[in-house]
């Protein structure tokens, strides 16, 4: 299980560290809004995470003998799902200390401006500039950094593997012989 765990969370990982690579310099450039630059961000998770979907399927038949139960397949995916998470955290706090610093007032600027544009009263500007305060003096602490940057792609993770570990299941065929037998190895 551990190399299919290792080369299909790295490969996930990758997938969606590079799509990260791509994006982020159109967004901070103006190319890409920072609303549309949400969007492809979750569908870049989407899309790496459909690695997770091809590890199991590769351990279901590689160890399993064609078969394998909701509960492995899903601890197969939510393993996968974690090293891709790790990875995605890794290249984040990278990048944030040392190349974007100042992405949170980036970001805060544009929500702000956001705000203005839509004609929001004064005092939900006011508001929302104290709740972003609030929140770039905790994401200054380097574990609220990893932890909010986990959570940003893991509920991704999670459902991409719930889905996949009840689609993939699959029980043994009866009287299929010794792979069988072995199927929950």
């Amino acid at each position: 299980m551990k190399n299919t765990v290792i080369k299909f969370g790295l490969i996930s990982g990758a997938i969606l560290v590079g799509l990260f690579a791509i994006t982020l310099p159109l967004c901070l450039n103006g190319t890409i809004d920072f609303d549309n630059q949400e969007i492809l961000g979750y569908s870049s998770m989407v899309l790496s995470f459909m690695m997770v979907f091809f590890g199991i399927r590769s351990f279901r038949e590689q160890h399993g003998g064609g078969a394998i139960s909701f509960g492995r397949a899903f601890k197969v995916g939510i393993l996968i799902t974690l090293v891709t998470c790790a990875v995605y955290v890794i290249s984040w706090e990278i990048v944030y200390y040392n190349f974007l610093p100042d992405f949170f007032e980036t970001y805060s600027s544009h929500t702000l401006e956001k705000m203005r544009a839509k004609g929001e009263s004064a005092e939900a500007i006011a508001a929302m500039r104290a709740q972003l305060a609030t929140w770039g003096e905790l994401y200054k602490n380097p574990f609220i950094n990893v932890a909010m940057t986990f959570m940003e792609v893991f509920p991704v993770g999670l459902i991409v593997t719930l889905v996949s570990a009840a689609i993939l299941r699959r029980k043994p065929e009866r009287g299929g012989g010794p792979e069988v037998a072995t199927a929950g190895a």
